[in-house]
């Protein structure tokens, strides 16, 4: 059995994307699967990453399977139609399947919804004795412990930042509206055990870690197991939380101590009504700054992330936003634009209302406007979202920001430099978004038009060094 995965890219995040390889970090996901392929069949496994390489669609694989968000839909599907006119069974997966089973059903000869432990191998097994279902999907007693590691050899690590990412839980406890994670998964984390995490670190001899958890702190003594068993490898480690950990400061000094030297945080908004509206009250706008402040006083450099749209932004909201970013000494700000992915609370609200603009997967991407806003425009939110971008990321502004980073200077200047050249290119890779409020028909059609994708003309994709 000859056995292709492949992570598909929407048109920027390709090799010609916007995103260069000093910002990119080996994805789990085709590393997993490989890993989850049961020896006894015998089979070889191919990886692409479209990321970082082409895909021949003369692949030598008799089963193809294909990992799918939401932006990458359209052209995993595209893919789909073409290797299966050739002979090839094609399965897809991933979380815009789990989120739309029935969108992607049609495009494959099988789906996974859900996580793929227990139904990936079992698939491949009923594949090998000729009896496919059509649909797989996650068992609710699904327990992480036991699975191999990550087979990272499949990928090559050289064209990647760094391949020592891990993954030590899945999910999250909380309910925001806009979050994918509790519409397609659920709200009951799962965790693998700590011993299997250690020995992965240790196998791989890292230095550095990046943990790719969407909420590190979703299990609090999970997390505190998990801090403490990191403290006597000695490494520096960056991953993902809430900023409920700033309230929990034993936990946050044990994270400090463990090598904690960076968090990705979704700070939101900075309109307590958007973040009440979003179930995400345990966020505090007036309380921004200390957090920062309590980060960089245990070395932790933080990577705080804003989103435009919701009902309450008005159009002072991207100025106001970055300049508090700027003057509270985030290290990296980020920005996006709402997006109601399908299946979460927000898209089903903006639906209900027939505020969706468009339904073509591609652009949903978190800088794309697919819907329409409250208070203003999609054109008024698109050029907002690139004034908070180009303010933030102003030499001055950048300069600023690193005279209280609590990163290394030459690690913060790197990755300041790196976004810096995103948001001054925006222009030129999301400059077909205000013009989804007046695009043609086929746009707003819904799934049954998902070859279609925005009019060539309204997207320039750029050349630029992935």
């Amino acid at each position: 059995m000859k056995i292709a995965l492949i992570s598909p890219k929407g048109p920027l995040y390709r090799r010609s994307g916007i995103f260069r390889k000093s910002l990119r970090y080996m994805p789990l996901t085709l590393p997993t699967l490989a890993a989850l392929v049961p020896d006894d069949l015998g089979a070889t496994v191919t990886c692409i990453d479209e990321g970082i390489e082409e895909i021949d669609l003369d692949i030598d694989a008799d089963l193809i399977g294909m990992t799918v968000i939401t932006g990458t839909a359209p052209r995993s599907y595209e893919l789909a139609k073409r290797f299966r006119a050739a002979g090839k069974t094609v399965v897809l997966g991933g979380p815009h399947v789990t989120l739309v089973p029935d969108d992607a059903q049609p495009h494959a000869d099988s789906i996974v919804v859900g996580y793929a432990e227990q139904e990936w191998p079992r698939l491949l097994r009923d594949y090998s004795q000729g009896q496919l279902k059509e649909r797989y999907t996650q068992r609710p007693d699904l327990d992480l412990a036991g699975y191999p590691q990550p087979d990272r050899s499949v990928l090559p690590e050289r064209r990647f930042l760094t391949a020592d990412v891990f993954e030590a839980t899945r999910g999250c406890v909380h309910n925001c509206s806009f979050c994918v994670v509790p519409s397609a998964w659920g709200r009951k984390p799962l965790v693998k055990p700590v011993h299997e995490i250690i020995d992965d670190i240790r196998q791989r001899r890292a230095k550095r870690a990046i943990f790719i958890d969407l909420n590190l702190i979703a299990n609090r003594e999970y997390a505190r197991e998990l801090f403490e068993a990191l403290i006597p490898l000695r490494i520096q480690w960056y991953g993902l939380a809430t900023t409920l950990l700033c309230e929990d400061v034993p936990l946050l000094d044990l994270a400090a101590a463990s090598g904690c030297r960076g968090l990705l945080m979704g700070l939101e908004s900075i309109r307590s009504d958007n973040l009440a509206e979003n179930h995400k009250r345990f966020n505090h706008p007036d309380q921004y700054g200390r957090l920062v402040e309590m980060l960089h006083d245990r070395r932790i450099s933080l990577q705080g992330c804003f989103v435009f749209g919701m009902d309450h932004d008005t159009a002072d909201v991207f100025q106001d936003t970055a300049e508090l970013a700027v003057d509270i000494a985030i290290d990296l700000p980020r920005f996006a634009i709402l997006t109601p992915f399908p299946g979460t609370a927000t898209f089903h609200s903006l639906d209900s209302q027939s505020r969706i603009l468009s339904r073509n997967w591609e652009l949903y991407d978190g800088q794309h406007v697919v819907f329409q806003p409250a208070t203003m425009s999609p054109e008024q939110l698109a050029r907002g979202n690139e004034q908070a971008w180009r303010y933030a990321y102003r030499w001055r502004n950048i300069a600023r920001r690193l005279l209280h980073t609590a990163a290394p200077l030459h690690v913060a200047a790197t990755t300041n430099l790196g976004y810096r050249y995103y948001a001054h290119h925006l222009d030129r890779f999301y400059n077909c978004d205000w013009m989804i409020a007046t695009a043609t028909p086929q746009l707003r059609s819904g799934s049954d038009n998902l070859s279609q994708s925005a009019p060539p003309e309204l997207v320039t994709i750029g050349d630029g060094d992935e």
